[in-house]
This record gives C-alpha cells, sequence and structure tokens, in this order.
C-alpha cells in the first residue's frame, strides 16, 4: 500500500504554492507547484527559503 501524500505549511506566492511534506526516504522536503492553467511548473527544495526564491522569481511561459 503507497504512502499517502500530506502537506502541511501551505503557503501562496503569486500563482505558486509551496507545502510541506516527507519525501519517500522520510525527509523533509519543500514542494513548489506552479497553479496557473497549463503551466505545469513544480520542483522539489530541501529548504523552505529555497522553495520561497522560486516561487518569488518563477514566471510562466504560457501567454
Amino acid at each position: 500500500m503507497p504512502a499517502r501524500d500530506h502537506f502541511h505549511s501551505v503557503m501562496r506566492i503569486g500563482p505558486v504554492q509551496i507545502g510541506t511534506h516527507r519525501d519517500r526516504h522520510g525527509h523533509t522536503a519543500h514542494a513548489a507547484v506552479c497553479t496557473a492553467d497549463r503551466c505545469g511548473w513544480s520542483a522539489d527544495y530541501s529548504s523552505q527559503s529555497a522553495a520561497q526564491l522560486a516561487a518569488r522569481t518563477h514566471r510562466c511561459r504560457v501567454r
């Protein structure tokens, strides 16, 4: 049975949402995901400050 994803400390910066979760090795990870239509950008980071920086500098290529 696969582990369920649980996100906590969810925050939003512009169209990007950042959530903290445990990766498959049990380490804390931070996911940044753009919620704009047809953008599809997402990335995992080891620190929340890196995820926040990525969210602040993200620019959607979809026009």
